[in-house]
């Protein structure tokens, strides 16, 4: 029996914990996105604006820390860089966490906005079409989320080769 060498050892070990990391950042802003989501809630009395703040900004922190795993993974991972920028999905998946994203900042902005505000008015409380808008935002990110494993596991399974 062969021992794998200690290049591809390390290279194994690199791309599994870059990929554990990416998989934690992943799960971790579906729960800051549900979590969001449940503060929103029509039948909640009134919302906790600085919790939604704060759950907003785990959900940018997150999402920055995922993309320098991801990076991290083109650059180090197993498969190599060849791999993933000659795939149609990976920049596909590329594209549509970009949109993702450019969609996050709306409730970004409405958050910090409602924050302000009730700085300045004792008991401030968003009025309800703004939170729904804020909700539809929400809901397009859970489809895009919902999407992005979908491209993942294809192209991972060199689905456009």
């Amino acid at each position: 029996m062969d021992l794998p060498d200690l290049d591809s050892v390390n290279t194994m070990t690199t791309d599994s914990l870059l990929a554990w990391l990416h998989h934690l950042c992943f799960l971790g802003m579906a729960a800051a996105l549900a979590m969001q989501w449940a503060l929103l809630a029509p039948s909640r009395p009134g919302l906790p604006l600085a919790m939604l703040g704060r759950t907003d900004a785990w959900y940018g922190g997150l999402a920055g820390l995922l993309l320098v795993i991801g990076i991290a993974r083109v650059v180090w991972g197993a498969k190599g860089p060849d791999f993933y920028l000659a795939s149609p999905l990976f920049w596909a998946k590329m594209g549509l966490f970009a949109a993702v994203g450019a969609v996050s900042v709306l409730p970004t902005l409405h958050y910090l906005r409602w924050r302000r505000q009730a700085g300045k008015t004792k008991g401030f409380q968003p009025n309800e079409p703004e939170v729904a808008k804020v909700r539809i935002a929400i809901q397009v990110q859970a489809l895009g989320w919902l999407a992005l494993p979908l491209l993942a596991a294809a192209m991972a399974r060199g689905l456009d080769q």
